[in-house]
């Protein structure tokens, strides 16, 4: 219930059922100002007060969509609506999306868009929802920057999502687990389902990562190099099938396969490894290493495979990337490998003269899922991740990055974690000869980083 005229000393986030004509006057005047600064809402031209009065007047009858504001000194200063599936919509019941959250311009500053989305958050959740939803322009970097801190994950890139001032942009989707009961139903018919925990909004501490373990292949078996050389290579297990479901029996989410004498010879080499780690996977996997063409990436992607992982190709064809990404969207992830800061191929044998940044910018342009990032300096060296390095792509990228190379000890991912707060595009960190040596135990590795 609005309008009962008792004085507000704080700022306050609520959902509204019914508006007095002042509040209906102020709404429509924040929702104007956010208009005229060019986001926060779907009009590109202020429509006129009598349609946006009928608009919301309209939408408080609408019973699939709530509508929330949030106040300073008592005054509508912003909105966000919540949109839940229609009645016949049973398969998708366990999802709300979030549209059209925004703040008028004299009002930011105050975190008040933090309030409206954290109230929107828990009604969905007292709701019972799972999952929430929403999807935002890319020139929106505020917003995307609050979706990020509130745990919200980026699942996917439009590339034509809105055209404004005679230029067609990009739109980011994210998504949101809500409930600490929500399961993933596996495709495996025997595999047990996985809990995914619920996140909150972000603290002190940055937000949560996900956990890779590395499987890299070489001949057969599963092994860890020394910054990229396969003359210096360490043997951990010559079963990829028994280390798939060790890492996977110690609750690791994903799993990140690279196919080592592939990057070298340009195709896949460890083909009968490969397949040994899907069957015996539950998870979803990720796949790097010699995929150089259209058909061996569909091949993979056909036999079990999450993700494939296209690295040196990303610099010598980037139009198979764009082809890639528009045959499989949101199945391909773009490796840069970068020695200081400019960007190695053929298995790292070579350096060429781009800039790690610049690769990456041209991948999010090609449509990639995610960046994984690895400083060959660092890889296998157990002295740290390069994190300013990996903090200056994410910031400078609008998709995930995964950060890769070094990590030594528990304090290096507490580090990464932490770096989170100020690049909350980092998405997730790769992990291998310190996982193997017993450096970083799985189970401290999952709870220091979720």
């Amino acid at each position: 219930m609005t309008g009962t005229g008792r004085p507000y000393d704080q700022p306050r986030a609520e959902r509204v059922q019914s508006l007095t004509e002042d509040e209906l006057q102020a709404l429509c005047e924040a929702t104007d100002a956010a208009i005229l600064d060019g986001g926060g809402f779907g009009w590109l031209t202020v429509p006129g007060r009598q349609a946006m009065e009928r608009y919301f007047r309209g939408l408080l009858m609408v019973p699939e969509r709530m509508l929330f504001v949030v106040r300073l000194d008592g005054v509508i200063v912003g909105g966000a609506q919540l949109v839940r599936p229609p009645r016949n919509n049973e398969a998708q019941a366990m999802s709300a999306t979030l549209m059209h959250l925004y703040v008028a311009p004299y009002a930011r500053g105050r975190g008040l868009g933090r309030l409206l989305l954290l109230e929107a958050e828990q009604c969905a959740r007292a709701m019972g929802y799972q999952i929430l939803n929403l999807d935002v322009r890319e020139t929106q970097e505020a917003a995307i920057r609050l979706f990020r801190a509130f745990g919200f994950y980026q699942w996917g890139t439009h590339p034509s999502y809105a055209r404004a001032d005679g230029r067609t942009m990009r739109g980011l989707f994210f998504t949101k687990r809500l409930q600490d009961n929500e399961r993933v139903v596996p495709a495996h018919p025997q595999a047990a389902s996985v809990p995914i925990p619920a996140t909150g909004p972000a603290s002190v501490t940055g937000h949560s990562l996900t956990l890779y373990p590395a499987i890299d292949l070489k001949d057969g078996a599963c092994v860890r190099l020394r910054r990229g050389e396969m003359d210096d290579a360490t043997v951990y297990s010559d079963d990829p099938g028994a280390q798939a479901r060790a890492w996977i029996a110690a609750g690791c989410g994903w799993l990140h396969v690279v196919d080592l004498n592939g990057a070298f010879a340009g195709r896949s080499a460890n083909s009968a490894a490969i397949e040994a780690i899907i069957a015996n996977a539950t998870v979803p996997v990720q796949l790097g290493g010699g995929l150089r063409d259209l058909d061996s990436i569909e091949r993979w992607l056909a036999a079990g495979i999450t993700r494939v992982i296209l690295g040196s190709v990303a610099v010598k064809n980037p139009e198979l990337v764009r082809a890639a990404c528009r045959a499989f969207p949101g199945r391909i992830v773009a490796g840069i490998d970068a020695r200081s800061g400019q960007v190695a191929t053929e298995g790292w044998a070579e350096t060429s003269d781009m800039k790690a940044i610049d690769l990456g910018r041209r991948m999010e342009d090609a449509g990639v899922a995610a960046i994984i990032f690895t400083e060959i300096s660092r890889d296998g060296m157990l002295t740290g991740i390069d994190i300013p390095q990996t903090a200056e792509l994410a910031n400078s990228l609008s998709i995930p990055v995964i950060a890769s190379g070094g990590v030594g000890n528990v304090e290096h991912l507490r580090a990464l974690r932490a770096a989170t707060v100020t690049a909350p595009g980092i998405e997730g960190v790769i992990v291998g000869r310190a996982l193997y040596d017993g450096r970083v135990d799985p189970a401290d590795a999952l709870r220091i980083l979720s």
